[in-house]
């Protein structure tokens, strides 16, 4: 059965758009627990890494040293003398917030990773063990089958049993040692 996307007048299969819905929801509940001040701190985040404050910086920087270099030629005041120490401190506070934040928002998107991570090892699991149920039960129907030849497949009876979880981590463990 298929369901329709409205948005792109795509017809897709009802486990597809139920998959998506779950996806959705999934995000939707990882961005409710993100705290208030998380929330503040990625939008800052989002908006100090953005082109458009980039060209801000480098306009306000070029303009302060402009300001400064030419104001004795105008007889104007000349609020910050090379080697410019207003400048260079609100460019280390700049930087300070900067750096902040972004790792402010680096953690959680760090938690969060680890936690997708997780689930995407569930997932593996779980279908390694249903792909060796099923091959499974085509030996066995393959076995019982009498227009079938019934010749023994080692490879299939390998594949049949499921990954020996501990085994293979510990076989990574030793190799990462």
């Amino acid at each position: 059965m298929a369901t329709s996307d409205p948005s792109s007048g795509n017809a897709l299969p009802s486990t597809i758009d139920e998959n998506i819905g779950t996806i959705a929801a999934y995000c939707e509940r990882n961005e409710q627990r993100a705290t208030p001040a998380q929330k503040i701190v990625e939008k800052v985040s989002l908006f100090l890494g953005s082109p458009s404050y980039f060209a801000v910086n480098v306009l306000f920087i070029v303009g302060w040293l402009a300001w400064n270099a030419s104001a004795p030629l105008f007889d104007l005041p000349q609020p910050d003398e090379p080697p410019f120490y207003w400048l260079q401190g609100f460019v280390s506070l700049n930087a300070f917030i900067i750096s902040t934040t972004v790792l402010i928002r680096q953690n959680r998107m760090s938690k969060l990773a680890d936690r997708n991570a997780h689930l995407d090892l569930q997932i593996s699991l779980l279908s390694d063990e249903k792909t060796s149920k099923i091959i499974a039960m085509l030996e066995e129907i393959r076995r019982d089958s009498p227009n079938l030849a019934d010749k023994p497949d080692r490879e299939a009876e390998a594949l049949a049993e499921p990954a020996d979880t501990t085994s293979v981590l510990e076989a990574i463990d030793q190799k990462t040692k």
